[in-house]
């Protein structure tokens, strides 16, 4: 059930209030009993399930090992250069 949340225009009061979709919208102001007790508007909340843009597009791709290699480029017999293992060639 979505959320909504309410203004009072007379006294300002301000509340959440969990309703169903098809629930007739509060007319009256829990504080002041006024009948300018109104819907405002807010930004919708959502989440974002599923395997995602990020691992089925662009995870492992060439692009980004090639970067890797070029910011620490290390031969296979040389000792372990000094970025400590942040890069990709260890």
């Amino acid at each position: 059930m979505p959320i909504y949340e309410y203004r009072c225009g007379d006294c300002g009061h301000q509340k959440d209030h969990l309703q169903k979709h098809s629930d007739a919208p509060i007319a009256a102001c829990p504080a002041c009993g006024s009948a300018s007790y109104t819907k405002q508007l807010t930004a919708a909340g959502f989440q974002l399930k599923g395997s995602g843009w990020y691992a089925t597009d662009f995870k492992g791709s060439a692009s980004s090992s090639a970067k890797s290699e070029a910011a620490c480029p290390a031969a296979p017999d040389a000792p372990p250069p000094p970025c400590a293992g942040s890069c990709a060639c260890h």
